[in-house]
């Protein structure tokens, strides 16, 4: 199936100074090293990207800045998720206005919604602004699942597009699969189910561990959308242990003390994010030195 939203693309971490403010010029760097690694798409002001501590005016601002380095050398996916429905549907016309090519939207989180209140916030939005909308389903965080019937139902919307399915529940993930309407990507939310969900049918992955290793995580999705499944799983086995490391503590810490240890940032996160516990650190730090992105003797 022919569709827009295929590859990996990388849910970016967002770079503060220590004083908290977001450091913009490594935001930056971080989106040049992206391309230059052969990356899909950016998705920035995600949950790895810490949206939920963000101002309207600071999320705006790192979208603007992403579009701008990106200037069309891949798609850039703008999260815009929340649990007000006027307020993302405020910054999903932001984004539109910036020029993203499209938005992720999580599920209500918090004030978790019946399915049918799922249905009226996602076609709130995709009705009142005209941006390709990609739902995101992550139960474990939400507390909420959007089922099968309910990402169907709404996958019959013109404006919504896809689905980032971080559920890990690989039955719910095949119903999606074999009942959506043509044009109507899925793309893995979790790292360590991308090959599985590729060999199902899917498109791809909205990815944590390819702000690590983007051109290995790249090359994975490729081979496997090809079809090229010993080499798609060679990869996604040497890339195991860091994507399970990415999770030893809540997303983003982990990431970010890779990304600071990698000397691509500075290890600053905003509360109630803590840095990592030091058992932790060092568990990451093996995973790090064993795939050669730390000096053996950090």
């Amino acid at each position: 199936m022919s569709t827009l939203w295929n590859g990996t693309y990388t849910a970016l971490a967002t770079p503060f100074t220590a004083d908290g403010e977001i450091d913009h010029d490594l935001l930056c760097d971080l989106v040049d090293w992206q391309l230059q690694s052969g990356v899909d798409g950016i998705v920035p002001c995600g949950t790895t990207g810490e949206a939920s501590t963000m101002t309207n005016d600071e999320h705006t601002g790192v979208i603007e800045s992403v579009v701008a380095r990106v200037n069309g050398q891949a798609k850039v996916l703008a999260g815009v998720g929340g649990n007000d429905t006027r307020n993302v549907t405020i910054l999903a016309s932001r984004a539109l206005e910036m020029g993203a090519d499209g938005v992720l939207a999580v599920a209500p989180y918090y004030n978790k919604p019946t399915q049918a209140g799922m249905v009226a916030h996602f076609t709130a939005i995709a009705d009142t602004v005209d941006i390709p909308l990609v739902l995101y389903n992550v139960p474990g965080r939400t507390s909420s699942n959007i089922l099968p019937p309910t990402v169907l139902g709404l996958a019959e919307h013109p404006n919504i597009v896809g689905i980032k399915e971080a559920s890990g529940d690989l039955g719910q993930v095949m119903t999606i699969l074999a009942g959506r309407t043509k044009g109507f990507s899925v793309l893995s939310g979790e790292d360590d189910l991308t090959l599985a969900m590729i060999s199902l049918g899917a498109e791809g992955v909205i990815s944590v561990v390819s702000n690590e290793v983007p051109n290995e995580m790249s090359k994975m999705v490729r081979y496997a959308l090809n079809g090229k499944l010993d080499l798609a799983r060679e990869i996604h086995y040497r890339l195991l242990g860091l994507m399970n490391a990415n999770f030893i503590e809540t997303n983003p810490i982990p990431v970010k003390a890779a990304l600071a240890m990698m000397g691509r940032i500075g290890e600053h996160y905003r509360l109630p994010l803590v840095p990592m516990a030091p058992l932790n650190r060092a568990k990451l730090a093996d995973e790090l030195k064993a795939l050669g992105l730390i000096d053996k003797g950090n």
